[in-house]
């Protein structure tokens, strides 16, 4: 039985397969594989998951810096100011009477 010479395309033609059999081999392998640094990314965002907004970014960036988060202290003039102002709210003061009854509020307490 004769065999046909093998020509530059057919060995290219499976050198392209054999290529391409390994790629989508290991592919897979790559995907799955995570990074320390996408492992602290995951730990970080479950441990801050009740946070929304500048107070999430805050404790992302010290926890992904390795940093312990900053805990501020409120003073008594943050503290009333949140109070007079949950209480305008829960009354939906607009205005000048928001205006009226904050000032009022805040010299109050």
């Amino acid at each position: 039985m004769l065999r046909a010479p093998a020509t530059a395309w057919s060995t290219l033609m499976k050198a392209s397969f054999l290529l391409a059999a390994v790629l989508l081999v290991g592919l897979p392998l790559a995907a799955n594989a995570t990074t320390p640094q996408q492992q602290r990314m995951a730990d970080c965002s479950a441990k801050n998951k009740g946070l929304k907004g500048d107070a999430y970014k805050t404790a992302q960036s010290a926890c992904l810096s390795g940093h312990a988060a900053e805990t501020k202290a409120v003073n008594p003039q943050q503290e009333r100011m949140r109070k007079c102002n949950a209480d305008a709210g829960a009354k939906k003061l607009a205005g000048d009477a928001r205006k009226t009854f904050m000032s009022s509020c805040l010299k109050a307490s």
